[in-house]
This record gives structure tokens, sequence and C-alpha cells, in this order.
């Protein structure tokens, strides 16, 4: 009995991890990942910034920067030196995630992400950043 609830449980676990959202190609962009770096003296990990057309002056501004251009945003976290702030449009939601480039550095925008405000399946991130400009 107990063996069969195991076996069931692994099936159901298996089912779940098999089906992977799927994203357009417009708005699954190529990002060129750079090598991390750690400190060896501090433990500090550099992290690996976006690079794709269309995210010029959100990648690599500061968290003042983005409140003035997109307004107050609907969510700011903090978590250790990580920073999200989240911003939303009529039809869609813009994350922007912010980590220091060095240690003890201000945090910077390093990651953006677009999702629609219905069914949350992945969009293109500048036709994001467009709307949340247009609703300020």
């Amino acid at each position: 009995m107990r063996s069969a609830a195991i076996l069931i449980a692994a099936l159901a676990l298996t089912a779940c991890a098999g089906s992977k959202p799927s994203v357009s190609s417009s708005a699954r962009q190529a990002t060129t990942p750079r090598p991390v770096q750690t400190s060896p003296q501090t433990g500090f990990r550099a992290p690996q910034v976006m690079q794709q057309r269309g995210l010029d002056g959100v990648i690599g501004a500061q968290a003042g920067a983005l409140l003035r251009r997109f307004g107050t945003a609907r969510i700011d976290l903090s978590e250790g030196d990580a920073r999200k702030l989240q911003f939303s449009g009529n039809a869609c939601i813009l994350d922007i995630y912010l980590y220091p480039l060095r240690s003890g550095a201000e945090p910077v925008a390093t990651h953006v992400e677009a999702r629609l405000r219905q069914g949350g399946k992945a969009t293109d991130r500048t036709s994001c950043i467009r709307e949340v400009e247009k609703q300020r």
C-alpha cells in the first residue's frame, strides 16, 4: 500500500515537471550570458546583465531613474542587496530586477521580464515598457 502511494506521488511529480509554458519567439530573445565573477574576499557574485535591443535606458538604470520614468511601482521588494520593481500597464506587467554590479555598489537594472495581465503568458518586453510609460 505504501509503495503504491509513493509510485502515485512520483508519477504526479513527473507529469507536472514535464510541461513547460510556451513563450512566443518575440518575447524570448537571446541574451548574451557573461561569466559570473565571484570575489573570494567578499563572496560577492556579479550578476549577468541582460543584453537585448529595446531595453536602452532600463538596463543599467538605478531605482530612482526607473521610478521617475514609470511612476510609482506596484511592487517594490528588496531582499539583501537585490531589488525588484513591478509596474503595470493595461495589458501587461513589467518586472525589473536590480542588482549591484560590484560589492557595495548601488543596485541597477540587470534583467527585465514582461507578461500579459490576462493569463500571465510572456510578452514582448519593449512593447510592455512603452505601454507602462503611457500609463504614467
